[in-house]
């Protein structure tokens, strides 16, 4: 079987979501992407005319991410108009999806050199359905009931018994990790910078973190999700919280403990996988960085909807003919603490070989676009620590997780 080698994984710095607050939010979203295809292009030196894909994940679709955001950067980055692109939308696990298609290409044979990865600027969100992931669908609705993530999140910390000071205690973890890495200067390799029209610096650095964050600094925080639980859609008459416990009918109370200090942090950003065959690789003297052995993909029930990155994982490994044993590393999109406690609990594993470099609740979340910054930022630490595998996984909405393997070379 042909090989999928990863040549090298850039991303911009994660700038707050919020309009007039974040230092990128000012920036189109198209534009960003279209500086962070420059910059990786010149990092690896590539030629862009050699391009056959550019495959951006994105979780809006609407609004400045619409009309195929990955054709409308590759265009604003001044590419050959022979350069396509293409954008799919797997909730949070967008990005993520887009380097293991570009993996899947170039191990059929059908391609030799494809960028995966993704942009999403949550500063700019466009409204969406009122009724959430149903889009207004009756029919889906009665098959499925679905909730916001939020209650989704306190759901699983209902069921699996998190305390308030066990998601408060991880997230305050994540913070000293990241707050570590960008001290001691980690991810400086992946960063490529954002600058405004005039040519002057936007951002560099990633400016959601909180270093200094405790447990009783988060004490005050309440709870973000208690009062949607108590919310009834519109021609409804049970509340969200309601329909869970229907839906799961051993949990007595949704006991709501995610806020903004334990739960995925609202960024814009965007990040670019170069993916290649070994003979364009070879061929063009690019050295590979590592390669990519499988990918999966696994749904479990939609209304608790977080539960499947373990199940993608489990599959991602018997696919590769691996155990839990054979990785090194893990990265585990931190969505809400609850998410990461669930599959440390479910696959057995150790907090210190996964998310070593702290991870979303305290970098951000810029949906479309984590994906890729997490494989990235895998590889970065599989060189760090002079490790050869990592796994990365990540739960998406309506009730799927991916997961994708690489081996550093």
């Amino acid at each position: 079987m042909r090989e999928a080698w990863i040549i090298d994984a850039v991303r911009s710095p994660r700038g707050r979501g919020k309009p007039g607050v974040g230092s990128l939010s000012h920036i189109h979203p198209q534009r960003a992407m279209a500086q962070l295809l420059n910059g990786l292009k010149d990092k690896v030196g590539f030629d862009p005319a050699d391009i056959e894909d550019v495959v951006a994940g994105c979780g809006t679709g609407s609004g400045d991410h619409a009309h195929d955001i990955a054709r409308m950067s590759v265009l604003d980055a001044g590419w050959p108009l022979s350069v396509t692109g293409v954008t799919l939308h797997r909730f949070c696990g967008s990005g993520q999806q887009a380097v293991n298609f570009a993996a899947m290409g170039v191990i059929s044979g059908m391609q030799e050199a494809v960028i995966g990865g993704g942009v999403e600027f949550m500063s700019r969100y466009a409204p969406l359905h009122a009724n959430g992931f149903h889009a207004n669908n009756e029919h889906l609705f009665k098959l499925h009931p679905q909730v916001p993530q939020g209650i989704s999140a306190d759901l699983i910390a209902s069921i699996e018994g998190f305390s308030r000071e066990d998601v408060d205690s991880y997230a305050v973890e994540s913070q000293a990790r990241a707050a570590l890495a960008i001290e001691e200067g980690r991810f400086k390799n992946a960063i490529v910078p954002i600058f405004n029209e005039d040519g002057s610096l936007a951002l560099d650095r990633d400016e959601h973190p909180r270093p200094g964050t405790t447990l009783e600094s988060m004490e005050g925080l309440k709870p973000s999700f208690e009062a949607m639980g108590n919310h009834t859609m519109e021609g409804y008459t049970k509340t969200f919280d309601e329909m869970a416990k229907e839906r799961y009918p051993d949990v007595s109370e949704i006991v709501h403990v995610h806020h903004a200090g334990n739960s995925s942090g609202v960024v814009d950003g965007a990040s670019a996988v170069l993916v290649t065959s070994p003979e364009y690789a070879k061929a063009h003297g690019l050295k590979p960085r590592a390669r990519i052995r499988m990918s999966a993909t696994a749904g479990t029930e939609p209304l608790i909807m977080l539960t499947a990155p373990a199940p993608a994982a489990q599959r991602c490994l018997e696919k590769a003919g691996m155990t839990k044993n054979d990785i090194d590393l893990w990265e585990i999109n931190e969505a809400f603490a609850a998410v990461v406690l669930k599959f440390l609990k479910d696959m057995d594993i150790s907090h210190d070989v996964m998310n070593v470099d702290g991870g979303a609740i305290a970098l951000g979340h810029p949906i479309g676009a984590t994906g890729g910054m997490l494989i990235g930022t895998a590889l970065d630490q599989l060189e760090r620590l002079d490790k050869q595998t990592a796994l990365i996984a990540m739960c998406t909405g309506g009730g799927m997780g991916t997961a994708t393997i690489i081996e550093r070379m």
